[in-house]
């Protein structure tokens, strides 16, 4: 097991986030439904070793295709695991992070405790080139959709975070993230318990070819975010999809897609044929109106 090397500056102080780099996204497989890693071709593949018949432990065992490239990370704050992603060291942005939704946290928002990391550096966001469109931090894991205080500080890290165009994250993402979570709320529960809250979700970015902030960072292309949950009504793993391009636009509505076109019209575009994001049937769409 290796680590980055992570320290985080607090408004109040000094808080550290331990950013484990992993051989096998094992460590942390609680969020993978059923413990098991997407497969993106040319990214990350299943291992050998995993089967269908192997155990949640066994078959987190998942590997990346360019090892010096690409990171699997277990993301731990206050002595616990929050969540996972996947890193590309080369473009300097995650190419997804992984978390299970169990309901957020309602108090007030904690404060901005960047994780300055030893691969994107928060001085890239803060110095913007005047000629360039203003770009913020976006968080793949937000904080918003996190169950209490800690995870919720947990999600400030920059091997969590993409450029993102400021009317691109504050009129569209933002608004679908807030929309996403009320879904989750009103339809996600745990199979084995339907009082509880539960749903698994990776929200990722497509690097663009060369749009770089600093001429280091690469802004990405496109966002996606996927949830996958039980609902107890239907008796069904239900899911929804969203994507959309990462642009200087208030006019670029995200709206809910089934899996299917989720994975016909964007993954195998972005990706190749071959993605497999949830190893289970979540093929029924989840329809907020209903």
């Amino acid at each position: 097991m290796r680590f980055l090397f992570v320290s985080a500056l607090l408004v109040y102080g000094f808080s550290f986030v331990i950013t484990e780099v992993v051989d096998s996204f094992s460590t942390c497989s609680d969020f993978f439904l059923n413990g098991n890693p997407p497969v993106i071709p040319g990214i990350l593949q299943k291992s050998a070793s995993a089967s269908a018949s192997a155990s949640a432990s066994a078959s987190a065992s998942a590997s990346v295709q360019e090892n010096n490239r690409y990171k699997q990370i277990c993301q731990k704050y206050q002595n616990a695991y929050k969540f996972a992603t996947l890193y590309d060291t080369t473009n300097k942005i995650p190419v997804f992070s992984a978390y299970r939704y169990t309901g957020y946290y309602t108090g007030d928002p904690p404060p901005s405790p960047w994780m300055i990391e030893s691969q994107a550096f928060i001085g890239d966001y803060w110095a913007q080139p005047k000629k360039q469109a203003q770009l913020d931090r976006g968080q793949l894991f937000p904080n918003s959709h996190a169950a209490d205080e800690i995870t919720a500080e947990s999600t400030f890290t920059l091997t969590n975070t993409v450029p993102q165009y400021e009317n691109f994250k504050n009129k569209n993402w933002i608004p679908m993230e807030e929309t996403v979570r009320s879904t989750m709320n009103s339809h996600c529960r745990d199979k084995d318990n339907a009082d509880n809250i539960l749903a698994y979700v990776l929200t990722g970015a497509v690097p663009s070819p060369a749009n770089l902030l600093n001429e280091r960072v690469n802004i990405p292309l496109n966002m996606w975010t996927v949830f996958c949950c039980y609902n107890h009504s239907t008796k069904t793993w239900m899911s929804q999809a969203h994507w959309a391009e990462n642009k200087d636009s208030n006019e670029n509505p995200i709206n809910a897609k089934k899996l299917e076109k989720f994975y016909a019209d964007f993954m195998q575009k972005k990706y190749g044929a071959g993605s497999i994001l949830f190893d289970v049937d979540c093929s029924e769409f989840v329809n907020k109106g209903k």
